[in-house]
């Protein structure tokens, strides 16, 4: 694979529609992604489905994960999508403008530094805090707080990724905005140091 750059390095059989990428992102092969945002350094493994959502930098996306999961409408006689993408089954029917623009209003926003399990699913108009993390297979239905663990379906609280007072000054410090050569001197630190001493060597 090629060094990332500043353009995206988007992979084979990807449908990107309407999306932004910023600096050294990365689109894992068969991914599909619309309306949406990656900000710097985000990457999304094999066969992700990203819609409608607004993505920080650094987030770590695996595969076959899914963003901002789409919904089917569930208080009308019938929830199949013939009611809005009507004009594939008739010549003399619309499609449902309108339906399609709140869906798309209806935005997931993913923090800074976050890690997005395997197979998990985060809904629509949810919010993972910076360093928040989701495990393999959840089911993310509510808002997780900054460097959170969250498992199961739906999602719960597992443990701290870390605890408030480091979070906080992590949040605080915003490595996730160092220019990409302060970046590169600091990754022995980034391997080697724990968050703490991290933060007394840069805070």
């Amino acid at each position: 694979m090629p060094r990332l750059g500043p353009d995206p390095f988007i992979h084979a059989d990807c449908e990107i529609t309407d999306s932004r990428f910023g600096a050294f992102c990365e689109v894992g092969r068969g991914s599909r992604i619309a309306h949406s945002t990656l900000g710097d350094y985000s990457y999304c493994d094999r066969y992700a489905d990203i819609a409608n959502a607004q993505i920080g930098k650094f987030a770590n996306m695996a595969a076959f994960s899914r963003i901002g999961a789409t919904d089917h409408p569930l208080d009308t006689a019938a929830c199949h999508h013939f009611l809005y993408r009507s004009d594939d089954y008739w010549e003399d029917a619309a499609r449902d403008e309108e339906f399609f623009t709140h869906r798309r209003s209806r935005i997931a926003n993913i923090g800074h530094d976050t890690w997005i399990g395997a197979g998990a699913m985060i809904k629509p108009e949810v919010t993972l805090g910076h360093g928040a993390v989701v495990a393999s297979g959840a089911m993310v239905t509510k808002d997780v707080a900054p460097y959170t663990i969250v498992a199961g379906t739906p999602a719960r609280v597992l443990r701290l990724r870390q605890p408030h007072h480091i979070a906080e000054r992590l949040m605080a410090l915003a490595w996730w905005d160092w220019p990409h050569d302060a970046l590169r001197m600091a990754l022995p630190d980034f391997r080697e140091l724990s968050a703490e001493a991290f933060l007394e060597r840069y805070a």
